[in-house]
C-alpha cells in the first residue's frame, strides 16, 4: 500500500489487455453449450448462484462446454488430445507478462488442463484468418484446479494481438486475464493529438505515494469512472507530506493539455494539483535527474473536470501528478503528441518485438524489396537508430556511383521508423 514500481511488481500490476473497456473480445470457439466464453473477460469476479437453473443446467458464470465422449462404445472416453478452445482478440497488441486462469466455483466440471497460444495478426481478422495464423505456445498445458486462479508468467518479448485458450478434455473457466504491456503500432499514432498518459496508447501509472482504497492504475484506464471506486484514492494524511502518482506516457511528446478529473470524490478531493515533468530520452533516470514544472500547484473543486491548456516547451516521457495533501482522483488525461525522436523510440520497440514476417511485410510496404526488408528482418533486434541505419546501410546489393539503392532504403526506414 504503499509505492510500487512497475519493473518489480507482480505482473497482475501491468493492464489487463483482453479487458473489454480496452476493445478486446471473444472472436471464436468450437463450444460453449453450458455457458457462453464471452463472460470469461467480464470484468468483476465471478458469482455463483446455488440452485439456479437454465434449460441447459446450472448457470455459471464463465465459459462452459458440454462434456466430450469418445468415438464408440468400445472407446466411450476422450482421447488425450481431445479438447475445447476460444479464441480472444485483444483489446491492443502488447507483450503479454504474465497469464490467469480462474476456475472460481468450477469445483465438479473443471477442465483437467490447460494451455494457452498467442499469436500476432494485425488488422481485423476473421474467425477463419486466425485459424490459419502462426500460434506460440505462451503458457505450456498445465494440470488445472478447481475453484482456483491459476497465474502463469510469461516469459516471451514477442507482441500478440489474440490468444488462444485451449481446455483438455473439456469443462469450465470462469475467467481469463492477459496482463501485459501496451505496445500500439506507431503507424496508426502518425499525426494524431491524443491521450499520451492513456492505457490504451501504453501509459503506464509506474509508481504511486499511496494506493490504500484503490489503484493508481485507475487514473490512465479507459472511460471515465462511474463510481469513486474506479479512481484512484488515498488514505487520509497525518503528516506535511503529500500524495503523487507517477506515470510514463506511451512515448515522448509534447504535452498540449491536461484534464484533472474529481468526479465523485465530493468530500475526499485534494485540495490542490500540480503536475511536473521529465525526459528520459536523454538517458536520465526519472529517479535521480531534474524534474520540471508542467502546471504549477493549483486549487481544486470536489466532483469535477479540471481542463487545463499548458505550454511546456520540452518534450515529457513522464508525468507526476501531486496532489496536496491527500484524497483521490477520478482520471488524469494528458493530451499531446509524440515527438519526432518519441515517435522513433516507440517504432524500434514496435519493429524489434513483432514476428518478423510481420516486420518485413511492413518494411516492403514502406519502399524495401522483398528481399531486403527479409534481411534487414533478420538483423533484429536494433538496439538505436544507429543501429537501424547500419543494419540498412550493410544491405545487398551494395550501392552504384548513383546511390539509388541508398536513397530509397533510407527513405523506406525513415517512412516506417523514422531514424
Amino acid at each position: 500500500m504503499t509505492t510500487a514500481d512497475t519493473p518489480s511488481a507482480p505482473f497482475t500490476e501491468l493492464v489487463n489487455l483482453a479487458s473489454r473497456l480496452l476493445g478486446a473480445g471473444v472472436v471464436a470457439t468450437n463450444e460453449d453449450t453450458f455457458a457462453d466464453a464471452e463472460n470469461l473477460l467480464v470484468a468483476k469476479p465471478a458469482e455463483f448462484r446455488p440452485h439456479t437453473f437454465g434449460h441447459k443446467g446450472q448457470i455459471m458464470d464463465g465459459w462452459e462446454s458440454k462434456r466430450r465422449r469418445g468415438v464408440s462404445a468400445e472407446q466411450p472416453h476422450p482421447t488425450d488430445q481431445d479438447h475445447d478452445w476460444a479464441v480472444v482478440r485483444l483489446g491492443v497488441g502488447g507483450v503479454i507478462r504474465g497469464v490467469i486462469v480462474d476456475t472460481a466455483h468450477f469445483t465438479g466440471n473443471y477442465p483437467e488442463s490447460a494451455s494457452v497460444e498467442a499469436a500476432s495478426v494485425p488488422g481485423h481478422p476473421s474467425p477463419g484468418e486466425l485459424q490459419d495464423a502462426e500460434w506460440t505456445v505462451i503458457v505450456p498445458r498445465t494440470p488445472l484446479r478447481g475453484d482456483t486462479a491459476h497465474e502463469f508468467a510469461v516469459q516471451d518479448d514477442a507482441r500478440y494481438t489474440h490468444v488462444r485458450l485451449s481446455i483438455f478434455p473439456d469443462g469450465g473457466v470462469a475467467r481469463l486475464r492477459v496482463h501485459g504491456e501496451v505496445l500500439p503500432d506507431p503507424r496508426e499514432l502518425d499525426g494524431l493529438t491524443f491521450d499520451l498518459a492513456a492505457q490504451e496508447y501504453g501509459g503506464v501509472a509506474e509508481a504511486a505515494s499511496d494506493r490504500y482504497f484503490s489503484s493508481p492504475h485507475n487514473l490512465n484506464a479507459p472511460g471515465r469512472a462511474s463510481v469513486m471506486g474506479e479512481g484512484w484514492e488515498t488514505r487520509r494524511r497525518r503528516d506535511k507530506a503529500n500524495d503523487w502518482v507517477q506515470i510514463a506516457l506511451a512515448g515522448g511528446g509534447e504535452v498540449l493539455a491536461a484534464e484533472v478529473d474529481t468526479t465523485h470524490f465530493v468530500a475526499n478531493a485534494p485540495g490542490w494539483a500540480d503536475l511536473i515533468g521529465f525526459d528520459a530520452s536523454t538517458g536520465q533516470d526519472p529517479a535521480d535527474g531534474e524534474w520540471f514544472e508542467i502546471l504549477p500547484r493549483t486549487r481544486l473543486q470536489p466532483d469535477t473536470r479540471h481542463r487545463f491548456r499548458l505550454d511546456v516547451g520540452r518534450p515529457v516521457t513522464h508525468v507526476r501528478i501531486n496532489v496536496y495533501p491527500d484524497g483521490g482522483l477520478a482520471r488524469l488525461r494528458l493530451t499531446g503528441r509524440l515527438t519526432g525522436a518519441g515517435r522513433a523510440a516507440l517504432a524500434l520497440r514496435w519493429f524489434n518485438a513483432v514476428p518478423a514476417a510481420e516486420a518485413a511485410a511492413a518494411l516492403a510496404h514502406a519502399g524495401l524489396t522483398s528481399e531486403e526488408a527479409a534481411a534487414l528482418a533478420a538483423a533484429r533486434p536494433l538496439a538505436d537508430p544507429a543501429a537501424a541505419t547500419a543494419a540498412v546501410a550493410g544491405l545487398q546489393p551494395a550501392d552504384g556511383p548513383d546511390g539509388e539503392h541508398s536513397a530509397r532504403r533510407r527513405s523506406a526506414l525513415w517512412r516506417l521508423l523514422g531514424v
